[in-house]
């Protein structure tokens, strides 16, 4: 399983304007090395679906507090496991769906307009 080719998609879809210190930590080593230890750490499933009782595999290590110019150089929010959680893309849609109802998402992740 690899991660999003784009990782900072969520921080421009989450609709805040994508600034030089978040691009810099999403391609960051740190950041890459932080998602792969989450995911493992919880092991590799998405988390809601989970409490749901359905295994779908994870792909997308969410930020609980969304990153913003206030806290993008914050570790509690950037790295913290406390602040992530390992979601598929349907429910990182419905995530995202619920706070900006710009886009939907559809049963393969497409982004439907």
């Amino acid at each position: 399983m690899t991660e999003q080719a784009a990782p900072t998609a969520c921080f421009v879809l989450c609709g805040y304007m994508a600034s030089e210190a978040a691009n810099k930590f999403y391609s960051s080593q740190e950041w890459k090395d932080c998602r792969t230890a989450y995911r493992k750490s919880v092991g590799g499933l998405c988390e809601r679906c989970l409490k749901k009782g359905l295994y779908n595999p994870g792909e997308i290590v969410h930020h609980k507090v969304y990153i913003n110019a206030d806290n993008v150089n914050d570790p509690k929010i950037l790295t913290d496991f406390n602040n992530l959680e390992l979601l598929c893309r349907k429910c990182h849609g419905e995530e995202h769906d619920r706070v900006k109802k710009r886009y939907k998402i559809d049963a393969f992740g497409h982004v439907l307009i």
